[in-house]
């Protein structure tokens, strides 16, 4: 490791090489990227940006080099032009930021060849299997006492027999990926048993039978959803803060937040050390909980190994994540950071239409909705010090919808 700067908020130095810095490449530009774009930039770590989508983080003022490669849903394509673009630009010891889950997936089982050329956070599979592959998560989540929705594993439609309760229900793939990129959705909710039978084989012939698991609805919307975040390192906690992600898009099975805001749960960072220690994990990390009314405990959806969509309100609650992770990665002392509560980020291209859509159905109080737009701290993209990205986001609306679905 290089040896530490005495100033953190400067980037660091290749050893040997003094006019050099130990910069950043960001592998996806959306909102998330633009996110460490921004953290890392303002400490002048230069960053590269790697993207197969036409995003908005290669029109940021922090934005050093910005490459657009054909494809990276393909685990040996994604690695390799990854190290393509390394030797091109001679990044050589910079640190690597995923942004999706496929990409994760590819630099932990590939992380041997990514480390001869770049500083890799990304744990090694062993450690990211538990949080790419949800039969993993659950599994060990049940092992170490953590609460989770009442779950199905489904390998062919006869066994949807053996599951009991009511509907609704909730169908899902173990590995997202796998299914958000064919139906632009994160989950498919079945109100009858017989619109379960149907929804099963929908799922099961875009993922495979293996994949589709079955949940148990938990009811409530967006004053139940929560979620821990943090940069874990040994065992312990660094840098960390808890949200009420108050607002998501779609608004029922969201891909995305679009409101949230730090609140204080101590349940949450007890559950979610467990987790993380019982997995020995290391980097940035955000865990998905909801409060189910029935029994008032907060269960386990998701574990996200990267950075998270609304990472970018962890500065103004005080805790840098991708800042924090970058000093670790090059030697710098990292002091703890906590967030301090009740500091609210939005992203209003999702989040406006989101709102109108539930005011519409009744959902919504439409003088708590707009009090609540005039109440925010961070927006995800607009930003008076780098305006660009914020202009570009508008402009792609119609292609963002085609691509994602917004």
């Amino acid at each position: 490791m290089p040896t530490a700067v005495a100033n953190p908020s400067s980037p660091a130095r290749i050893p040997g090489r003094s006019n050099r810095t130990i910069g950043a490449v960001v592998v996806g530009g959306d909102y998330q990227g633009l996110g460490i774009v921004r953290s890392l930039g303002r400490r002048k770590v230069p960053v590269c940006v790697i993207d197969d989508e036409v995003s908005i983080a290669r029109y940021s003022k922090y934005t050093s080099h910005h490459v657009s490669v054909e494809n990276l849903l393909d685990e040996k394509q994604t690695v390799s032009k990854i190290l393509e673009v390394g030797r091109q630009l001679d990044l050589k010891g910079w640190v690597l930021y995923p942004t999706r889950d496929e990409t994760v997936a590819a630099i932990a089982r590939q992380r041997e060849a990514l480390m001869d050329f770049f500083r890799v956070p990304t744990p090694i599979w062993e450690t990211t299997q538990w949080v790419w592959d949800k039969r993993n998560t659950y599994r060990c989540a049940r092992e170490l006492g953590i609460p989770i929705p009442s779950t199905w594993f489904i390998s062919n439609i006869s066994e949807l027999e053996a599951i009991e309760g009511e509907p609704p229900y909730v169908i899902k793939p173990a590995i997202k990926e796998h299914f958000i990129y064919s139906t632009k959705a994160k989950a498919w909710r079945a109100n009858s048993r017989e619109e379960l039978k149907l929804t099963f084989q929908r799922a099961a012939q875009l993922v495979g039978p293996g994949e589709v698991m079955v949940q148990a609805l938990i009811p409530g919307g967006g004053t139940q959803q929560f979620a821990y975040c943090a940069f874990f390192k040994e065992g312990r906690v660094l840098g960390s803060m808890a949200v009420r992600r108050a607002r998501q898009h779609p608004p029922e099975f969201g891909r995305s937040s679009t409101y949230v805001e730090t609140v204080d749960l101590p349940v949450l960072e007890e559950l979610s050390q467990r987790f993380l220690q019982a997995i020995n994990y290391y980097g940035l990390v955000e865990l998905e909980y909801k409060l189910d009314p029935r029994d008032q405990q907060y269960k386990l959806l998701d574990v996200n190994g990267r950075t998270w969509g609304y990472h970018s309100l962890g500065p103004g609650a005080g805790v840098d994540f991708p800042s924090m992770l970058y000093s670790d990665q090059v030697g710098e002392p990292v002091e703890p950071q906590r967030g301090r509560t009740g500091v609210k980020w939005i992203r209003l291209v999702t989040d406006v239409p989101t709102g109108i859509l539930e005011i519409m159905r009744g959902k919504q109080n439409w003088r708590s909705y707009l009090q609540s737009l005039a109440g925010f701290n961070v927006e995800a993209v607009f930003s008076s010090e780098d305006p660009l990205p914020g202009l570009a986001e508008l402009l792609l609306i119609p292609y963002l919808a085609l691509k994602r679905g917004f």
